[in-house]
């Protein structure tokens, strides 16, 4: 990604440049194991490329950013009906401390840190290169 920002109210509350937009759902069974792997995971996800342009580079080797954006709706269960089902989604108390718990820990890591406004309706704007985009469920390790 070449560049990400996210604004609230037409306020500009968190930017990066190049570097990872991460969107996170934080769920019911999710606990400060979850935060730590993935803050971990993310830091060290080698999807940067390389000089032949293989994706060999993490974030902190291209000196990019990483910019969070709270995202309960990634929880959204569609199996019954047509309204989604957050269910699965973890209180916004709770979300809100594991949140804060990884931006914490990526910022010990080293690494330049921007995230959105937790619970606000916010617009995010983003200019990928490529695009790349995975899923990562802290759930799902093996």
């Amino acid at each position: 990604m070449l560049e990400a920002r996210v604004e609230v109210d037409g306020e500009r509350v968190g930017s990066i440049g190049a570097g990872l937009l991460v969107y996170v759902g934080v769920g019911r069974a999710d606990t400060d194991a979850d935060a730590t792997w993935m803050a971990q995971k993310l830091a060290s996800l080698r999807v940067f490329p390389d000089e032949q342009g293989k994706m060999s580079r993490a974030v902190g080797d291209v000196g990019g950013g990483v910019l969070v954006v709270s995202q309960f709706t990634l929880f959204g269960d569609m199996r019954r009906g047509n309204r989604p089902s957050f269910d699965d989604a973890a209180p916004p108390e709770e979300a809100q401390r594991l949140l804060d718990a990884l931006l914490g820990q990526l910022r010990e890591g080293g690494l330049t840190i921007a995230s959105g406004r937790f619970r606000a309706m916010m617009r995010v704007h983003a200019t990928v290169d490529g695009p790349v985009t995975i899923l990562i469920d802290s759930k799902k390790t093996f």
